[in-house]
């Protein structure tokens, strides 16, 4: 199936409509060698290859501003806000069910997640069915660190300036939350990066990334069991 946007009504009324998936990113700072639209970049490209294994799926077209409060004291940053932010993803559950049996959100920015919970209850609550799947890994490189980087040499690798790359705060997340989410990330990394994306690496990438999709298989899959 085409991606959703690529669609006129008719043929959107005839496709086999049971999950909608939704990539949900941000634009937001990653350092001083990633572009504003990493986490949009990562969460489209799993959210495609999604797609692409499920004939009974539907694309839908980026949510590409998230709530990126912590980061803007940084230039480029856009953040619309957690508030925001759960009524998009509210009403995007609730409009998208009239067509659609399910919706999954492939969320690319972990600064979403207080909206995407939020969202996700209401929209349960309410008897829709939805879900989300995103990214885990080491709780001690969590923003523009080897992780992102390897994942961006290997979807788009002409974006990254790796002659930049530098370590940033490389403290556990549970340590150094509450300090960002009350003064921000420049309080605790002036460069913007938490972890070290010197150690990345393209192959490491492509295994981030498998692993990300296996994964959103799995959530794909788990949703789909409830219909």
């Amino acid at each position: 199936m085409s991606e959703l946007k690529n669609l006129t009504w008719p043929d959107a009324e005839i496709v086999n409509r049971e999950v909608l998936i939704i990539p949900l990113g941000s634009i937001e700072q990653h350092g001083p060698h990633l572009p504003l639209d990493t986490d949009s970049v990562i969460a489209q490209a799993i959210a495609r290859e999604l797609h692409a294994r499920n004939n009974t799926s539907g694309l839908a077209p980026l949510v590409a501003y998230g709530a990126s409060g912590e980061h803007s004291d940084f230039p480029g940053t856009l953040s619309i806000g957690t508030a925001a932010l759960t009524t998009v993803l509210t009403e995007l559950v609730r409009d998208a069910s009239r067509y659609w049996k399910a919706v999954l959100f492939v969320n690319g920015h972990g600064g979403n997640s207080e909206a995407l919970n939020a969202a996700l209850a209401l929209a349960n609550a309410e008897s829709y069915l939805a879900a989300a799947t995103g990214l885990r890994g080491d709780p001690t490189d969590t923003h523009a660190g080897y992780q992102e980087t390897s994942l961006m040499l290997h979807l788009d690798p002409t974006r990254v300036h790796l002659e930049r790359a530098e370590p940033g705060h490389t403290a556990p997340l549970a340590e150094i939350l509450l300090t960002m989410q009350e003064k921000g990330v420049r309080e605790i990394s002036a460069n913007g990066i938490l972890g070290d994306p010197t150690q990345a690496s393209r192959i490491l990438g492509e295994q981030l990334f498998n692993k990300a999709v296996e994964q959103a298989i799995t959530h794909y899959d788990a949703l789909t069991s409830r219909f």
